[in-house]
């Protein structure tokens, strides 16, 4: 007895679960995204805490909100601390999953699993 595979109707069932699995996977992501992340960085001439409240504004667009706090660090003394906000527009890019800001091209990747968020270099922590 000879076994016949339909391999048409198996390839389209393969494809079937491959686009739910990654479909899963851009929901956890863009379920994500929305919230408040926070950095901390030192160096030799500053003091840093950052900000980013993401939101989102409608289809792929969203709203980032950042705020800044810091101090100069001038002859090894801390200055008075000082603050910026900006208000940044960007668009999630479905493929890759991440957001680019419009003005600067900054790339947003959002880490879900680790509860994280890295702009360049920067990694901002989500809080809950």
């Amino acid at each position: 007895m000879k076994m016949r595979i339909n391999l048409s109707g198996l390839s389209l069932l393969t494809l079937f679960f491959l686009s739910v699995l990654f479909g899963c996977k851009d929901n956890d992501t863009r379920s994500f995204m929305p919230g408040t992340y926070v950095n901390h960085a030192e160096g030799t001439y500053a003091v840093a805490d950052d900000t980013l409240v993401v939101e989102h504004a409608e289809n792929n667009n969203y709203l980032i909100h950042r705020r800044t706090g810091f101090n100069r660090i001038e002859n090894g003394k801390k200055g008075n601390r000082e603050y910026e906000t900006e208000e940044w527009n960007a668009v999630y890019d479905q493929k890759l999953k991440t957001l680019r800001e419009t003005r600067r091209g900054k790339i947003l990747t959002f880490y879900p699993k680790a509860g994280k968020l890295k702009v360049g270099n920067r990694e901002y922590i989500k809080l809950k």
